[in-house]
């Protein structure tokens, strides 16, 4: 299977466990490998028959914008599960990485997770 990638997608959501995360907005970054089969879209050229990696940055931020969790792991979860359902991708990546959640972490914490059949 061939893959799609999107890497250092930033988002803006509400996301944390304590008070003062919850009234604010924190970034976070999302590396995408996304499972797809390119050779229809590469045989005849054809836009129409490829990822629209645009379209899946649109809707990984319009879902950010209205997220509200707890938890980085419902954030994930829930984002694949869009993601397989509205593009109909068989098979997904995600790596989540919450930036300063932990100060000594330079490159942050976060979760990584894979889901569908590849």
């Amino acid at each position: 299977m061939d893959t799609v990638f999107i890497e250092g997608l930033e988002v803006d959501t509400v996301i944390g466990a304590y008070d003062w995360e919850r009234s604010i907005r924190q970034c976070l970054r999302l590396d995408l490998c996304l499972g797809w089969d390119n050779r229809p879209a590469a045989a005849d050229d054809d836009l129409s028959k490829a990822l629209d990696y645009a379209a899946v940055s649109a809707r990984v931020q319009a879902f950010a914008s209205e997220a509200q969790f707890i938890l980085v792991e419902t954030f994930a979860e829930r984002l694949a599960a869009v993601l397989l359902s509205e593009f109909q991708i068989p098979w997904l990546r995600l790596r989540l990485t919450k930036p300063g959640a932990v100060p000594a972490a330079i490159g942050g914490v976060g979760v990584e997770i894979e889901r569908g059949c590849r």
